[in-house]
């Protein structure tokens, strides 16, 4: 339904059947990544991308995510993927740049390959704040995922 007279206006669609979604995960803060991996699963099963059409790739910290994103976006294998992570900022300058570069060439790969790219890495200034993120951040990938891949398809057809 648009909410405008006689402009088309595309509908937002959450519906994952038949969605090929491929998942790449950090294994840095692993506790933290895997609940945003176990949130990002049963949200994608509930809409409706079954169990066969879901592939996770793991990668050691955050920086590596990227290079496995671009190679399962260039197999066209996939409808949308999804990135999990968890960058926690230390005594170091380290967390700024993990944080900047993983953002930024996750966004390149998915602007070079035309591949939707849920950005589920959290940044985060300590390990409370990431737990309490990780299930909602989770979900919310997963539906930004479905949702993109459903709008790209109609954008094409």
């Amino acid at each position: 339904m648009s909410r405008f007279e006689n402009i088309f206006e595309f509908d937002n669609s959450l519906d994952g059947a038949g969605l090929r979604v491929g998942i790449v995960m950090s294994r840095f803060n692993l506790p933290v990544c895997e609940g945003l991996l176990s949130a990002c699963v049963n949200e994608l099963k509930r809409l409706g991308v079954a169990d066969a059409d879901m592939t996770i790739a793991n990668v050691p910290g955050a920086l590596e995510i990227p290079l496995v994103l671009q190679t399962m976006a260039q197999s066209g294998s996939f409808d949308a993927l999804v990135a999990l992570g968890a960058v926690i900022r230390g005594d170091t300058y380290h967390f700024e740049v993990v944080s900047n570069d993983a953002c930024r060439a996750i966004m390149e790969v998915q602007l070079d390959t035309g591949i939707p790219i849920a950005n589920g890495v959290l940044t985060c200034e300590n390990d409370e704040q990431a737990e309490v993120r990780m299930q909602p951040k989770g979900s919310d990938c997963a539906q930004a995922a479905v949702e993109m891949a459903n709008l790209q398809k109609a954008l094409t057809q």
